[in-house]
């Protein structure tokens, strides 16, 4: 009995724009992304489509993520980003020139900067454009999330604004993909009961749970994860297999930290004389990474190698094989106590693959080719894919869940990040209010209560108490809760005076120009 493998690849960044700044350091994530996952992804994929390989992948591009791939002011910034590191590339192929290793990596950083620059150019800086391209051709499934990543758990006292969050991602994802979305990543795999109705309205097929959220379903599922549930609402649920989870993301298990992979870390931003470096900088005031690494994990007590790319590959390949042999011993032993073809839904954040694990792609290039290669017993598909051939399956209520430390809400909600919340009920409630305040607005109070509802999503994002309770970026966290709360409490008292600054609206529209059509009556 064949069994299927559903690889979902979850990409999302929050979304960080400063047009009042020429560099700004956040703004790099959105570039070390595009960089090293989402430009070599879409390569990558264009590259099985063009060998013929049968693998279809499924691709979660959140809004925020869109909305910075399509935004003009970051695409040129992008550019420009790109043809700085080609110089600084360059420049290090002169300084590395009495250290053999080192200058072969500068020089294959040379040539990789080029063809992505290449690669740029020749899809016109329209890399979404790709990803819809890829889709239309049957290549990948591309899903939507939250409009700003909200933990929509957080939210189940609040209605309108989970209805908000999940209706104005849809409209995106429409404007986007010219099509809707069928399914759904929750933020986090955050799930409590009541997320169902808004996914419903919203014309949502499927979403996915972390392990325990479907194994400690009521009542229990017959084949834990390996097969989907529905809920009583009618909505799939896709349960994470753990096993293909730990392999790759486990602390001390997980193939990213195999000593012969490059070094996230070690970077000549931070590694060389920062007057040398300044002009390459995500910012000019302070230290950070540049994508130009020279040195492998290497454990123990004889400190960092030099990294070798042919040890990387033959880490790869090895586990790669191991990967393929572990998932077709699952599937056999599945086969043999099931009564339908066992999945096994595996999702990783997208940015592992390139970005934190330098060999990522390469591994899952190797995943997909080895497969094929050696025929194994099982296909590649998405979810919606593996409803389509099976339509039928147990009805189940999953457990409330998520995927982060823990596998419940503590990461989002804690001594640390607390204190978001509070604001964040007072602002959802006067949002309501003002919506029901103005049933029929003129054209700059339209735009107002639009702009009102962007501040209120932007202050909902997961990725700002994730942030305070990592402690990697907490006070541009702590800045950016503020500032979206501040704004909203501007417009606020601007509808509720019942006259709007239409200068001030102005700047706001500027700077969080997100959902250009954003429609605010979702919050009814």
């Amino acid at each position: 009995m064949p069994g299927y493998l559903a690889l979902i690849l979850h990409a999302h960044l929050p979304f960080v724009r400063h047009p009042e700044h020429e560099r700004f350091l956040e703004e790099s994530w959105l570039y070390e992304a595009i960089t090293e996952t989402y430009l070599p992804l879409a390569t990558l994929i264009e590259r099985w489509r063009e060998d013929r390989l049968n693998v279809r992948l499924t691709l979660t591009l959140t809004p925020t993520l869109c909305s910075m791939l399509s935004d003009p002011l970051l695409q040129s910034r992008y550019e420009r980003r790109l043809s700085a590191l080609i110089e600084l590339a360059e420049k290090e192929v002169h300084r590395t020139c009495w250290d053999a290793g080192c200058r072969r990596l500068a020089e294959a950083y040379v040539d990789r900067f080029t063809r992505l620059r290449a690669r740029w150019h020749a899809c016109d800086r329209n890399l979404l454009g790709v990803f819809r391209a890829l889709q239309d051709q049957n290549r990948i499934e591309i899903v939507t999330s939250a409009a700003t990543h909200a933990v929509l758990p957080l939210l189940g006292d609040q209605p309108a604004s989970m209805r908000g969050q999940i209706l104005t991602a849809r409209d995106h994802y429409r404007a986007c993909f010219g099509r809707d979305a069928v399914g759904f990543w929750l933020p986090e795999c955050a799930y409590a009961p009541g997320v169902e109705e808004s996914l419903r309205e919203a014309n949502l097929r499927w979403f996915v749970v972390d392990t325990h959220g479907l194994t400690n379903a009521t009542p229990r599922p017959r084949y834990g994860t390996y097969a989907p549930v529905f809920t009583p609402e009618g909505l799939a649920v896709f349960g994470r297999d753990i096993e293909s989870a730990r392999q790759v993301w486990s602390r001390n298990e997980g193939y990213p930290g195999d000593t012969r992979y490059r070094d996230f870390y070690r970077d000549i931003g931070f590694d060389l004389d920062f007057d040398y470096v300044r002009p390459y900088l995500p910012s000019p005031d302070h230290r950070g990474f540049t994508g130009i690494k020279y040195q492998s994990i290497t454990g123990g007590k004889g400190g960092k190698r030099c990294y070798n790319p042919a040890d990387a590959q033959r880490a790869v390949t090895a586990q790669a094989a191991h990967f393929l042999e572990a998932r077709e011993r699952q599937l056999a032993r599945l086969a043999e106590v099931m009564d339908q073809p066992p999945i096994l839904t595996a999702p990783y954040d997208a940015e592992l693959f390139g970005h934190w694990w330098h060999e990522g792609l390469a591994f899952l290039d190797a995943v997909v080719r080895g497969a094929l290669d050696r025929a194994s017993d099982f296909t590649f598909v998405t979810p919606t894919d593996y409803l389509r051939r099976h339509a039928t399956h147990q009805v189940a209520r999953p457990s409330p869940s998520t995927w982060g430390e823990g596998g419940h809400l503590r990461v989002w909600l804690n001594e640390k990040n607390e204190w978001i919340q509070p604001h964040l009920r007072v602002a959802e409630q006067r949002l309501t209010a003002l919506v029901r305040r103005y049933p029929e607005p003129g054209e700059l109070v339209d735009r107002a209560l639009r702009q009102a509802a962007r501040e209120l999503m932007l202050a909902q994002a997961s990725d700002w108490p994730f942030i305070l309770h990592a402690g990697t970026s907490p006070e541009y966290a702590h800045r950016r809760v503020a500032a979206h709360l501040g704004r909203f409490q501007e417009l606020y008292d601007m509808l509720m005076a019942g006259a709007v600054d239409e200068a001030g609206l102005r700047e706001m529209e500027t700077v969080d120009n997100l959902f250009p059509n954003l429609d605010w009556r979702h919050w009814r």
